[in-house]
């Protein structure tokens, strides 16, 4: 493990609906990571079904969470794609690369910044700190949502492919594909660990490497132990850290 190179690893989807998932996937991930350098990305409303309420025995766990030292995005708001794609890349992005959960894709401006907003306030509320950055479900941004995150100065941003400061012009603060799984089809499972199974060599001298994982991943056998082997082939090289350190 070299002290200089990072590991940064993530649950998505944190919310009240994913609740049980996710304290499997801390006790999963926390066998390899110390359970505080694992950033939290958390939904107010999943799919307007699942409010995040301040005082209830989620939202005290989750500030719990934030006070061991867990590191807390701001991941949408609902996470549901309800915007009507006009160009035919963005139709082709919310059509294959998530199902229905890019919502920030599709979004203009004003409303971008009204949700991103609101959710920091909410989830500022009940963990008693700032949060981390914001992190669009699904990784997808539209140019609204671009706009949006630099006027609202979070201080983070990452998709598929990097991580940076929303409004700064300065080169990315990390590079590099995510490794991440897809529990949704077979062909998505497969393709997942083919990918987690490739990536770790490519991956191995880069300055810093990011693991996702989401609640789904808990209900495929194949998935938790493939996580478990990716974890083991990156901490040889990496050590596992926080998106903060990026900051110095």
């Amino acid at each position: 493990m070299s002290p200089d190179r990072l590991l940064l690893t993530s649950i998505h989807d944190v919310g009240p609906r994913s609740e049980s998932q996710v304290e499997r996937l801390r006790t999963h991930l926390g066998a390899q990571v110390p359970v505080e350098k694992i950033a939290m990305l958390v939904v107010p409303d999943h799919w307007g079904e699942a409010p995040l309420r301040p005082g209830t025995p989620f939202a005290t766990k989750l500030r719990g969470w934030a006070e061991s030292g867990a590191e807390m995005f701001v991941h949408g708001w609902f996470h549901r794609d309800t915007s009507e794609h006009e160009s035919f890349a963005a139709r082709m992005k919310a059509r294959h690369m998530t199902a229905s959960e890019g919502e920030f894709l599709g979004l203009d401006e004003e409303t971008a910044y009204r949700r991103m907003t609101e959710g920091r306030a909410l989830i500022e509320d009940i963990i008693g700190r700032p949060v981390a950055g914001f992190i669009a479900p699904a990784w997808l941004y539209g140019p609204g949502a671009h706009a949006a995150m630099a006027r609202a100065g979070f201080a983070l941003a990452e998709d598929h492919w990097r991580v940076w400061q929303p409004g700064q012009a300065q080169a990315p603060l990390a590079s590099g594909p995510v490794i991440t799984w897809a529990s949704r089809s077979r062909a998505r499972i497969a393709s997942s660990l083919f990918a987690a199974w490739a990536l770790p060599p490519v991956l191995r001298m880069k300055p810093v490497a990011r693991i996702a994982v989401h609640p789904g991943d808990t209900g495929v056998p194949a998935l938790l132990a493939s996580i478990s082997r990716t974890l083991t082939r990156m901490t040889r090289s990496h050590r596992p850290g926080q998106y903060r350190e990026l900051l110095g």
